[in-house]
């Protein structure tokens, strides 16, 4: 544990230019998950996008969030002008299995190509939605656009209301709904090109009042035993 009187330095977000907010946000929150989002446009045509400005904010009703920054002469990325038009993505967990076939989709390609096929994954058709799921992916979640936030001129926040969600065979345990943390892997985002595994894991079960309790009473014992 850090020392309270430990020295820390004091960054005044005022002061600060976007991109060096940028870089103590993605450098602080970590690790991050990935939605690899696959979404297409009006015609038809899939895209596919991973973005690290995302998580889980809701269960009833099942909600996600995902971060879409514009280009940087305020066009929308393929993934937002989907999701404007269709209203609907679908959420890719990202796996260390597909985790250079999603760095090949992080290529901005113009949005004539078709990045799924390109990194050489599978593209599956959707079942609540017209976007394919990454049959590769470890578990996908088909969603409808709930509501989108404009966050300044350069950012969206577009929450999803999950419409389904599939876990591959063996991670997932249909009668208790318990998901298999080790099989699925999964890929965290951390500062710069930073990447992390989630296969070093431990449990810690919340405690009780009661629990608390007698763990602050056996360390009075203690102290007063060997003190």
């Amino acid at each position: 544990m850090t020392p309270p009187d430990a020295p820390h330095t004091h960054f005044d977000f005022a002061r600060l230019s976007p991109r060096e907010r940028y870089k103590l946000l993605i450098g602080t929150v970590i690790p991050r998950p990935i939605a690899f989002v696959t979404t297409v446009d009006e015609h038809g045509a899939q895209n596919a996008a991973p973005f690290s400005f995302f998580n889980c904010l809701s269960a009833d009703p099942a909600i996600v969030a995902i971060g879409v920054e514009n280009h940087d002469d305020m066009r929308f990325k393929d993934t937002g002008r989907n999701i404007r038009m269709t209203e609907e993505f679908t959420v890719n967990i990202v796996d260390d299995a597909i985790l250079a076939a999603m760095n090949i989709c992080a290529t901005p390609f113009p949005p004539e190509v078709d990045e799924i096929a390109l990194s050489g994954l599978t593209a599956v058709k959707g079942v609540h939605v017209k976007c394919p799921r990454i049959a590769e992916a470890p578990a996908s979640l088909e969603c409808r656009r709930y509501l989108t936030l404009e966050v300044g001129k350069s950012r969206e926040i577009v929450l999803g209301l999950v419409l389904a969600c599939f876990i591959k065979a063996g991670a997932v345990d249909s009668a208790t709904m318990h998901v298999d943390q080790r099989r699925m892997d999964a890929v965290g985002r951390l500062g710069g090109h930073g990447y992390s595994r989630t296969r070093d894991q431990f449990d810690l079960p919340t405690m009780t009042v009661a629990e608390w309790e007698e763990c602050q009473a056996k360390r009075t014992r203690s102290s007063a035993e060997f003190g």
